[in-house]
């Protein structure tokens, strides 16, 4: 690996895909996030692919200028270090997730991470239903029927991306 990737704008996903097509997205990037920093440091190939969804313009920072950054400026390793380590625990996030929760609740935890403010709060998908869904470790099918059984209980009212919110104490309370 020669160096790491910066998004400026537009999207970015980072997934596996099997031998029969099926594709599993590990995470999204967006404007001001990186990926590919650790792999740099252990000098390994990508496990995941990385496609732009959308116009996306990158800026790659080769490994030498890194290394040398990193040699002279102790507040540069910091940040570097901060970045992957705020990665690797949002990973350890997903693996607790996929292992201790439903596909339910881990519709509504993202539908909640962001701490809306009560009833009539929006939720606007920054990716389609099915990346999401793969996100989320579950079928695009699944997916859409707990979005549907959400709405039929009056909890969210779906327009495209755009969810909104009617019934947050429900909500944070469903057990699916």
């Amino acid at each position: 690996c020669r160096g790491f990737h910066i998004v400026i704008y537009g999207q970015v996903k980072l997934g596996f895909l099997s031998a029969q097509g099926d594709e599993k997205i590990v995470e999204i990037i967006g404007p001001g996030f990186s990926f590919g920093e650790a792999l740099m440091f252990m000098e390994k190939p990508y496990i995941v692919g990385a496609t732009a969804l959308a116009d996306t313009m990158l800026l790659h920072i080769g490994k030498e200028a890194v290394f040398g950054e990193l040699e002279h400026n102790p507040a540069f390793a910091r940040r570097m270090l901060a970045g992957m380590s705020r990665r690797l625990h949002g990973l350890m996030k997903d693996v607790e997730s996929y292992s201790l929760r439903s596909g339910s609740q881990r519709i509504v935890g993202y539908l909640l991470k962001d701490d809306p403010e009560g009833d009539g709060s929006q939720v606007t998908l920054v990716v389609s239903k099915k990346l999401l869904a793969s996100r989320l470790n579950l079928t695009p099918e699944y997916f859409s029927r707990v979005l549907h059984d959400l709405s039929g209980h009056g909890m969210i009212t779906v327009q495209g991306r755009l969810i909104t919110i009617l019934d947050i104490e429900r909500l944070r309370a469903y057990e699916g």
